[in-house]
């Protein structure tokens, strides 16, 4: 089976859970890419979102994780993105139903709303749900611009 290739990214406020998401997935035998912050100072989200987008648009990477106060932000950058189906998920229900019905490639999470233990389980639902298809791919192939 085939190790999966997982980048990782946040702004300041999510520094920390980003640090920990990623030992945890290292742990459980996933590739992990670390696209910065590298410290709590302020900084400003699209500076990590854009690289990680775009290594996760190309294929380097199979899944992308971004991390921010609200969450919000940091996941419009990366939808920004052609190929980037980037999911807003604050428990393993959404993060479940993202993957399941949306085919997301990334999953935004708002470090400062929820605790550490949901982040993992959010992981956990995101890496180990496969996407449905059917009716869902005809409405994920009206999402992109033409």
């Amino acid at each position: 089976m085939k190790t999966l290739k997982i980048a990782i990214a946040s702004d300041h406020a999510g520094y920390q859970f980003k640090n920990r998401l990623g030992e945890f997935l290292k742990k459980n035998g996933y590739l992990v890419t670390d696209f910065g912050t590298d410290s709590e100072a302020s900084m400003d989200y699209p500076d990590t979102a854009h690289p990680l987008a775009e290594a996760v648009a190309s294929e380097k990477f199979d899944f992308g994780f971004t991390l921010c106060g609200s969450g919000n932000g940091i996941t419009m950058t990366a939808n920004k993105h052609q190929k980037i189906r980037a999911a807003l998920c604050w428990n393993s229900e959404i993060a479940e139903l993202a993957r399941l019905h949306n085919n997301a490639n990334v999953c935004g999470i708002p470090a400062r709303f929820i605790s550490y233990e949901e982040v993992e389980k959010i992981a956990k639902i995101f890496l180990s749900t496969d996407f449905e298809g059917g009716r869902h791919q005809t409405r994920i192939d009206k999402i992109p611009l033409k």
